[in-house]
C-alpha cells in the first residue's frame, strides 16, 4: 500500500535518484548536471528553514515519487505565491501517483494562506498538464522555445491554480 507522508533527511538519497534520474533521461527538468547529496541536503534545509513542504510517495521503504514547492520568485511581492513540483521514479509513471502527491500540496497551500500555485510544466509533457488540469489548474501562458536540452528547444506553460 502506498502511503504519502512528509520527508526526512533519510530520504534524500532516493529523491536525488529520481531527480537525477528525471534530468539524465527527460526535459522535466531544465538541467543538465546532476544533483549531489550535499546539493540536495543543502535544498531539503532550505525547504525546511521556509516551511515549505515535501511530501514523500513510499511503499514498502521504497520512495515512489515526492512532491514540494517553493517561492515562485524571490522578490517581495510574490510572498504568496508558489511553484509546485511533482517527481515520480521512472518505473511508477502512470500508475496515479502523482495524484496521490498533489493534494497534501495545495492542502498545505491552502492551510498557509497562500493565494496561488505556478506549475511550470515542459509543453509536451501531456500526463503532467492533465495531472494538474484534473486539480483545477489552469493554462495561464505558453513560452515558445525558452529550453534547450537534447538537441532540441522546449516550450514551457504555465499552469495555475487559484487558492482563495
Amino acid at each position: 500500500m502506498i502511503k504519502i507522508r512528509k520527508a526526512t533527511e533519510n530520504d534524500l538519497q532516493q529523491t536525488l535518484d529520481i531527480y537525477n534520474e528525471i534530468i539524465a533521461n527527460s526535459t522535466a527538468i531544465f538541467q543538465y548536471e546532476p544533483q549531489t547529496l550535499e546539493m540536495r541536503k543543502a535544498w531539503f534545509a532550505e525547504k525546511q528553514e521556509k516551511n515549505f513542504p515535501v511530501f514523500i510517495a513510499e511503499e514498502d521503504d521504497i520512495i515512489l515519487g515526492f512532491s514540494t514547492f517553493g517561492q515562485f520568485r524571490n522578490w517581495q511581492a510574490y510572498q504568496f505565491s508558489v511553484e509546485n513540483s511533482v517527481y515520480v521514479k521512472a518505473d511508477c509513471r502512470g500508475k496515479g501517483i502523482g495524484k496521490l502527491l498533489l493534494p497534501p500540496l495545495i492542502d498545505t497551500a491552502k492551510q498557509m494562506s497562500l493565494h496561488t500555485i505556478i506549475a511550470g510544466i515542459v509543453a509536451d509533457n501531456d500526463a503532467s498538464v492533465a495531472l494538474h488540469k484534473q486539480f483545477g489548474f489552469v493554462e495561464t501562458a505558453h513560452f515558445k522555445e525558452v529550453g534547450y536540452k537534447f538537441n532540441r528547444w522546449l516550450d514551457l506553460k504555465f499552469m495555475q491554480l487559484m487558492l482563495v
